[in-house]
């Protein structure tokens, strides 16, 4: 018997909907949450997090199978994105909070990520002069070409400003033995965000211990060009302020530059172009501000 016979039938569900990896299933006993057990304990971490006083996610009901777990089930509200992302991460920021502590790092970690983010610039540098090498040597250009060339100096100028400020950012941590690390849910996106009667994360299989940046640089990339990120941004840092070091890199990692790439079809090429560029503008404009203020002081 599999665990969906199994849940037949001891739920008697009348109603049974399959939602991406999840089954919802409604039964006269109420209505719950089929989802797999991934590799991770969830059941550890929702113990750990309610150690903290941090109770916004998803109560198992049974966690007694092998392949599944059983979850109850939270009803979502439909409202503006913006205002949902405002208090999704007021929850992230308190998640952050609740569960932060300083930890002891090996003494090449902070040199591991600076030649990593090194690497990567690198990378796009090589990658973009060989573009414009090979765009400008043609005699007509494709539009999608062409939009890239019109843009690649500011690319190119976004590189050189994270090798800047990630060379400043080195300098300043480089003999640090110590990182701040949370639980860091690590799946961020307003899909995995739930305000009914009860606000709750959902979809914690991902979850890790780190630093906390990383789910704001998760949820960036997903959101961007969906959401007013300023405001978000703000708020979090007003309720989880972050460390100078931290917030550096944080705007590194959000200023890096996207890997594009022509596709085969001339609409989908402009149209994906298109939407790395945005994303390039729309981030200069975000992470202004916070240079602004350092060069002003």
């Amino acid at each position: 018997m599999n665990s969906l016979e199994l849940i037949n039938e001891l739920y008697k569900p009348y109603r049974i909907t399959k939602l991406n990896s999840c089954t919802i299933i409604d039964s006269t006993e109420g209505k719950f949450v089929v989802k797999p057990k991934g590799k991770r304990d969830v059941k550890d971490l929702h113990n750990y997090l309610i150690s903290r006083n941090f109770y916004e996610f998803p109560k198992i009901v049974d966690s007694s199978r092998a392949d599944v777990n059983i979850y109850e089930y939270l009803e979502d509200t439909n409202y503006p994105k913006d205002q949902k992302a405002i208090d999704m991460i007021k929850l992230v920021a308190s998640l952050h909070s609740k569960t932060v502590y300083s930890k002891e790092v090996r003494e090449d970690k902070y040199k591991e990520i600076y030649e990593n983010i090194r690497g990567n610039l690198e990378y796009y540098k090589d990658k973009y002069s060989k573009m414009v090498d090979e765009i400008e040597s043609e005699i007509f250009m494709s539009p999608s070409h062409y939009l890239f060339i019109r843009n690649s100096s500011k690319l190119m100028s976004q590189v050189k400003f994270c090798e800047e400020k990630l060379n400043e950012w080195y300098e300043n941590v480089k003999n640090s033995r110590e990182s701040r690390v949370s639980v860091v849910h690590n799946n961020l996106g307003l899909d995995h965000y739930i305000k009914g009667e009860k606000e709750a994360l959902i979809s914690w299989d991902n979850a890790i211990t780190d630093n906390p940046i990383l789910d704001i640089y998760n949820l960036y990339q997903k959101e961007a060009l969906n959401i007013e990120f300023k405001s978000v941004l703000k708020t979090y840092l007003k309720n989880f302020p972050l460390e100078d070091d931290e917030l550096s890199l944080l705007l590194i990692l959000l200023c890096m530059p996207k890997d594009i790439n022509f596709l085969d079809e001339e609409f989908k090429s402009c149209e994906k172009i298109g939407k790395d560029l945005d994303y390039v503008y729309k981030t200069e404009e975000l992470v202004r501000p916070y240079y602004s203020i350092e060069n002003e002081e």
